[in-house]
C-alpha cells in the first residue's frame, strides 16, 4: 500500500514539473470561452442587422437599456484604437502565447484558470481578425453586439472574459501575494493539495518514504548479525 502511494506521489511530482497541472486547467477554460464567443457572434451575425436600432432587426431589447446591437470593431477592445487593428492582432497573438506559458508555470489551480480566461478572450477576438480579414492579415473586424448602457462601449463575450479574468487575477493576487509571481515547474511543491490531499509537499512524502525504508531495513540487519554470531 505504501509503495503504491509513493508511486502516486512521484507521478504527481513529475506531472507538476512538466507543467501539465497548470495547462490542464487553463486550456479547457480558454477553449470554452472561444467556443462561447464564436458561437454567440455567429448568432448575432445571423440574427441582427448592422445599423441604428430604428432599423428592423438591428437591436434586440433585453431589460432596461441592455440590448443586443450589432457593430464591428477594427480596433482594440471596447471600440478603441480603430486604426491599429493589425498591430493589436499581432499583440493579441503574442499575449495569448505568453498567457498560456504563464499558466503552464502557475503553481495554483485558480491562477491557471483565470489566465486561461484572459487567453481565451484574446484568442476569441484574434479569430475574428484572422478569419474576417478582407484587407490583409489581421485586418478583420471584431464582432461586438452586447450593449449594456448607451454611454458604455458595445462589447462581446471575449471582451467580458478578459476584463472579468484580469480583475479576478488582481483581487486574487492581493489576497495571496505569494502567488502573484508564478513559480517554475521545478519549484512547485504543492498545487492546491493535489499531491496528497493534506497539503503536504512532494519532498515531505519522499523523505518520509525513505525514512520508513531505512527503519524497515534495521531488523533485517540485526537478524543477519545474530546469525553470523
Amino acid at each position: 500500500m505504501r509503495h503504491s502511494q509513493d508511486v502516486n506521489v512521484l507521478d504527481s511530482a513529475a506531472s507538476q514539473k512538466t507543467g501539465i497541472g497548470g495547462l490542464r486547467y487553463a486550456v479547457p477554460v480558454a477553449a470554452l470561452i472561444v467556443a462561447a464567443d464564436q458561437g454567440s457572434k455567429q448568432w448575432a451575425l445571423s440574427r441582427l442587422t448592422q445599423g441604428p436600432c430604428s432599423i428592423d432587426d438591428a437591436c434586440v431589447d433585453l431589460f432596461g437599456s441592455a440590448r443586443f446591437h450589432l457593430t464591428f470593431n477594427t480596433g482594440a477592445a471596447f471600440q478603441s484604437g480603430q486604426s491599429l487593428g493589425p498591430i493589436i492582432g499581432l499583440l493579441a497573438m503574442v499575449m495569448s502565447v505568453v498567457l498560456l506559458a504563464m499558466a503552464w508555470r502557475r503553481p495554483d489551480r485558480l491562477g491557471a484558470l483565470l489566465l486561461g480566461g484572459v487567453a481565451g478572450g484574446a484568442i476569441g477576438n484574434l479569430v475574428d481578425r484572422l478569419f474576417r480579414a478582407d484587407d490583409g492579415v489581421l485586418s478583420g473586424a471584431v464582432v461586438d453586439f452586447i450593449e449594456v448602457f448607451d454611454w458604455y462601449p458595445i462589447f462581446n463575450i471575449a471582451d467580458a472574459a478578459i476584463v472579468c479574468s484580469v480583475m479576478a487575477l488582481i483581487g486574487y493576487s492581493l489576497l495571496r501575494p505569494e502567488l502573484a509571481i508564478a513559480g517554475t515547474p521545478n519549484d512547485v511543491a504543492v498545487i492546491d493539495d493535489d499531491v496528497d490531499g493534506t497539503g503536504g509537499s512532494v519532498d515531505d512524502e519522499q523523505s518520509g518514504a525513505h525514512e520508513e525504508v531505512e527503519q524497515d531495513d534495521r531488523p533485517s540487519d540485526e537478524m543477519s548479525r545474530g546469525l553470523s554470531d
